[in-house]
């Protein structure tokens, strides 16, 4: 009975309860510790330089090959359920070990991963001399150097081949940045500024414009396209200029089981020999890699390259966003907490505030499309670029009705979170600023306000938060699968509210399950959840230090 009464004191102690709250945060927190580190496992993993391994792969219904490739993972399944599946397994055998190589070649394969059974297989060797080549279309090239050429002249082969590769990759890469860098921006401008031209005559005739006057500007405009078409074709000679310098060169390259390939250097954006290299060279390349992921555009539907456009695209928007709603939402907060009537009617307010904090994501995209793009858009369509109709300009999904939905969808978050520190600040403090002459404008603006900021803040952060991992919306109002243009160049108006954009979230989305090539894509959907999360992480962090130093401020004026 003593026992008894002492398990009965004991929880009645709380002492249970302390525990269990804290056995559930520890299990959370190894969960959350269990996830990021698969994802930096998977992901950071992608980056390091494997090695090529090769092997005699005999199938008992065809000739005898020499594979070779990247080791990608092996697993073990049943010999029934691979009898089941159609495929001719050994009837001694109960399991089978299968591994997964990524092959590449595949404008020699036809796929780039393939499966392999250990029964077909007769062991791993790693060949010396084998070279992997990223190329911007089909995919990697795995393979032997045998010699390059410039034109129809040799360059060099065999092992003094190496070291003039590299270089002339180099080069190749150079010249590819040039042309990129003349079509953004020169070829940009110019198509910019000829279409400019073509809306300008366009709005002259809806005005219905004198015939003297119309005349005039069609001389005008076409003296303006004579002097831009001539700086395009300077500008078109060059770029043809600098594609037959990057086109000369070419590599001549054996694959494993002995097909020549030949392989343009304008089409490799990085040669390197995994099997040769040393420590500190895979560590060097590990890291170009990462620099190089977080820098490029995508190339191949996503499966390849980096994520700088989708980078940009988040950053971009939460921005915009922040300034959207930080303003409306405090000011929100300030009148139903110091100036609204309280009664039935602002419980009605507070209650439907709390309530569409708590409205799935995607009827807030349902929402931006018909009413910010179809009819805000459209109107502005209407009243400011009429010339350009049928073609939208603000009456079509763009970032700035993907701000503006997310702005809509954290609006209550920043709302909450400013009248709950509003309501924490004393009335004290409110009587005694009243009582040495201020005015109730002046007690809010100066002394209420300034106290409440580091609760706005935590609303800021909270909104940040949920903006940044936020996909649904903005599949609906202005992101997309691939944008490799940014919103932000250097024609005015410089920053192009109404281009679609890409976004993690969304990028997250289309390599997962939306990717042409599963396997080659695998391990970019962990990288760039990996970017997603730090982005969130530092996003917050600014926002935490901001709201810290703001506290530390007041609280050391009121002292």
């Amino acid at each position: 009975m003593k026992s008894l009464f002492g398990v009965r004191a004991w929880f009645r102690s709380g002492t249970p309860w302390i525990w269990l709250n804290a056995g559930a945060i520890a299990l959370c927190l190894v969960m959350v510790v269990g996830v990021l580190g698969l994802i930096v496992v998977r992901g950071g993993s992608h980056f390091w330089p494997a090695d090529l391994q090769q092997t005699e792969w005999s199938p008992e219904s065809g000739q005898k090959k020499t594979i070779m490739g990247e080791l990608v993972r092996s697993e073990t399944v049943s010999a029934v359920m691979l009898r089941e599946s159609g495929a001719t397994v050994p009837a001694e055998l109960e399991s089978v070990t299968r591994y997964l190589v990524k092959v590449g070649n595949r404008d020699v394969y036809g796929r780039d991963f393939s499966w392999y059974m250990d029964y077909e297989i007769t062991g791993w060797v790693v060949p010396e001399g084998a070279i992997a080549l990223e190329r911007r279309e089909r995919g990697n090239f795995y393979g032997f150097p045998l010699k390059l050429t410039e034109g129809d002249k040799l360059v060099a082969e065999g092992v003094a081949m190496w070291p003039e590769l590299l270089q002339r990759v180099e080069r190749a890469n150079t010249i590819f940045q040039q042309m990129k860098d003349i079509e953004k921006n020169d070829i940009s401008r110019i198509n910019n500024q000829i279409e400019k031209l073509r809306l300008t005559e366009r709005r002259l005739v809806l005005e219905q414009v004198s015939e003297a006057e119309l005349a005039e500007f069609k001389a005008q405009a076409a003296a303006e396209n004579k002097v831009l078409s001539d700086e395009y074709e300077v500008i078109q000679q060059k770029l043809d200029q600098l594609r037959a310098e990057s086109n000369r060169d070419t590599l001549i390259a054996r694959t494993a089981e002995g097909r020549e390939v030949s392989i343009s250097l304008a089409n490799i954006v990085n040669a390197y020999a995994p099997n040769d290299m040393s420590v500190w060279q895979k560590t060097r390349h590990y890291f170009s890699g990462i620099a190089g992921f977080l820098s490029e555009e995508p190339r191949e539907a996503n499966t390849e390259g980096g994520i700088f456009p989708a980078i940009f695209g988040t950053v971009t928007m939460v921005i915009l966003m922040a300034i959207i709603v930080t303003p409306f939402g405090v000011l929100a907060a300030i009148y139903l907490r110091e100036y609204a009537k309280q009664g039935p009617l602002l419980k009605i307010i507070r209650i439907s505030v709390y309530n569409l904090a708590g409205v799935p994501s995607i009827v807030y995209g349902v929402f931006g499309l018909g009413f910010f793009v179809y009819i805000m858009g459209g109107s502005i369509d209407q009243l400011f670029y009429p010339e350009a109709l049928p073609s939208p300009t603000f009456g079509t999904p763009g970032l700035f009705w993907a701000s503006l939905t997310l702005a809509l969808l954290t609006l209550p978050v920043v709302i909450v979170s400013t009248e709950e520190g509003l309501s924490r600040i004393p009335s004290t403090i409110r009587m005694g600023s009243l009582a040495l002459g201020a005015t109730k404008s002046e007690t809010l603006w100066k002394v209420v306000v300034p106290l409440a900021t580091p609760a706005m803040m935590t609303g800021l952060i909270l909104a940040v938060a949920r903006a940044a991992g936020e996909v649904a919306p903005l599949m609906l109002v202005g992101v997309v699968k691939l944008a490799p243009t940014l919103p932000i160049d250097g024609n005015f108006p410089f920053i192009h509210l109404d281009q679609k954009i890409m976004h993690l979230g969304f990028h997250v989305f289309d390599v997962g399950f939306q990717s042409p090539n599963v396997e080659a894509s695998r391990p970019l959907l962990y990288a760039t959840a990996l970017v997603l999360v730090l982005l969130i992480v530092v996003l917050n962090m600014a926002a935490i230090y901001m709201r810290n130093r703001l506290r530390e401020k007041y609280r050391s004026d009121a002292d």
